[in-house]
């Protein structure tokens, strides 16, 4: 097994991105045949009834998360909430699933919206540097 730390998490339903803000996450790669990973979230426990739903459904829903560094391109999973628990104030959430290996290139794509956008020299430089480094949401993500 390996573990990593996660930085950020948004979910993904119905082509709709919700920003889980985490107080604490790591990521965990499996090794198994099944080439599963697991995510655990400790978040606040105003998410509980959203993540007691998702488990109870078994729906599969998207994750897109940030490992390790800030500035990584995020990793796109596919899971279902396995575990949903109270410690303290705040909830342990456990997502099941598997990396999805077909991601689109971050850096690429932001570009191309920029592009799209009509930003042009300094003014593409800047905010390129700059979503670089907060991620928002691209046009095609």
């Amino acid at each position: 097994m390996k573990t990593f730390k996660m930085i950020s998490v948004n979910l993904i339903r119905e082509n709709e991105e919700v920003p889980i803000v985490l107080e604490d996450g790591i990521v965990i790669n499996q090794e198994n045949s099944s080439r599963s990973w697991i995510l655990e979230l400790f978040i606040d426990q105003k998410f509980e009834d959203f993540f007691n739903e998702l488990k109870s459904t078994n729906e599969l829903f998207r994750a897109k998360v940030v490992i390790s560094y800030p500035e990584n391109e995020p990793a796109h999973f596919e899971v279902a909430t396995y575990s949903v628990k109270r410690i303290g104030k705040h909830l342990s959430v456990l997502l099941r699933g598997t990396l999805k290996r077909a991601r689109r290139q971050y850096a690429e794509s932001l570009l191309a919206d920029l592009i799209e956008d009509g930003y042009t020299g300094q003014e593409l430089l800047a905010k390129f540097e700059h979503d670089m480094k907060t991620r928002p949401s691209l046009k095609k993500d």
